[in-house]
């Protein structure tokens, strides 16, 4: 054990293994029991006896591996606790020979650690069982295996906290009582479950990402963890093509991260970047990745990830040859929307045919989603109508759509540039 000072140190070292290791810890736990919901019951009643005990005791080396073996034991009360006879004691002793994962020292065996993201993974894939509904099985995986609250994932997902809860207290409830592998599926069957689990890590990448400059703890590793996971997907199935998109676009966006603050740390828009900031080792990987991709896939029609890569790619042209490319990047946009229900890829659409043919046939576009209620409080619409009636000459539209935008947007650096836009129309 190492001696802390303060309860405040203790809390801080909790919430930095929460970030890094939360969703590898339930993985682990409820690979054997098939239950997400104990699984994660128990890991919070762990972090609550690491809160009680490290303060005394001193926080071990190996806070994971101490989480895990109190997580287990934890799990292995409350199962004594609700059942009787024969099955349970089979339970018991299957989640009994996990413990021996964990040395006196309190460190996980090396076997056993290397098994760790392959487990998340896998729990990935569970959640993406075709015996789970589908339009949980994205948010499922972000609050199971990345530990994002309902609230967090009802946003990624444009609907309300409540709502999502409420699925995903279901979709566990369904793992359980039907008794869902947690393993990674056959070969054949990966297909099926993988343009989910590549939702999912889209979706936390796009949170993290969110984040520009790290400064929110709960988001901080984020975008890092989904590339991460990216990897890993693209490692086990190097010839689909969607997988790779993915991960290229990831980097792409990544690649951009640093150039999107000053030197002041004010947030600087796409069109307004130094190309020469941009990390050009990603950007040569996801052009290498994209091109394996369209390789690959040349004989069927392109998904999603590859048409997202390939937009990032034609805002790189503006790299090499200091000019836009936005005719390519609407042609990018309309194949993509013929395939995606999306507002969202609808809203940058309008954005970029705005860019070749003017404010007025942007905002004409943005009117079309105007009655769909999931974008009320979302941001980017709304920054979206602000830029695009300031263009057109609507200043009062403008500064009604900034003064939405600024109330919706979390991040204060952006908050400050919608500020100055609006101050502008003034």
């Amino acid at each position: 054990m190492n001696k802390v000072e303060t309860n405040e140190d203790v809390r801080r070292a909790a919430e930095a293994v929460a970030r890094r290791s939360y969703g590898k810890l339930v993985a682990f736990l409820a690979a054997r029991t098939r239950d997400v919901a104990s699984a994660e019951d128990a890991l919070s009643e762990a972090f609550a006896s690491a809160l009680a005990d490290w303060p005394v005791k001193g926080c071990p080396s190996n806070p994971e591996a101490w989480l895990l073996t109190v997580a287990r034991r934890k799990a292995i009360d409350a199962l004594r606790g609700q059942r009787r006879g024969e099955m349970a004691g089979e339970e018991l002793k299957i989640m009994a020979e996990g413990l021996d994962v964990v040395s006196p020292r309190g460190r996980i065996s090396d076997h056993s650690f290397v098994q760790i993201p392959d487990q998340r993974l896998a729990l990935m894939f569970a959640c993406a069982h075709p015996a789970v509904d589908a339009a949980i099985r994205a948010p499922l995986m972000l609050q199971v295996v990345l530990g994002f609250d309902a609230a967090a994932i009802a946003s990624a997902f444009l609907i309300s906290p409540a709502a999502m809860g409420q699925r995903l207290v279901r979709a566990k409830d369904k793992i359980r009582q039907a008794g869902i592998p947690f393993r990674i599926p056959e070969r054949e069957e990966l297909r099926e479950r993988l343009d989910t689990v590549l939702d999912a890590i889209y979706a936390a990448f796009s949170e993290g990402w969110t984040d520009a400059v790290g400064t929110d703890a709960a988001r901080r590793d984020l975008a890092e963890e989904a590339i991460f996971l990216g990897r890993l997907v693209a490692e086990l199935l190097p010839k689909e093509p969607e997988a790779l998109g993915l991960l290229a676009l990831m980097l792409y966006a990544e690649a951009r991260r640093v150039a999107r603050r000053d030197s002041e740390g004010e947030f600087v828009p796409l069109a307004a970047q130094d190309p020469a900031r941009w990390d050009s080792c990603m950007i040569d990987e996801a052009e290498m990745l994209l091109h394996r991709a369209s390789a690959i896939g040349a004989l069927n029609m392109i998904g999603r990830y590859q048409l997202e890569g390939a937009l990032q790619s034609a805002h790189v042209h503006r790299r090499r040859t200091r000019r836009a490319n936005w005719p390519d990047v609407v042609k990018i946009y309309d194949a993509l929307a013929a395939i995606s229900g999306s507002p969202v890829v609808r809203i940058n659409r309008a954005l970029a045919v705005a860019e070749v043919e003017g404010a007025d046939a942007g905002l004409a576009l943005l009117d079309e989603l105007a009655s769909d209620p999931r974008l009320g409080e979302y941001q980017p619409y709304w920054a979206a109508r602000a830029e695009l009636s300031a263009r057109s000459g609507d200043k009062e539209e403008g500064r009604r759509a900034y003064e939405i935008a600024i109330g919706l947007e979390r991040d204060v650096a952006v908050k400050r540039f919608l500020q100055k836009r609006r101050q502008e129309l003034c």
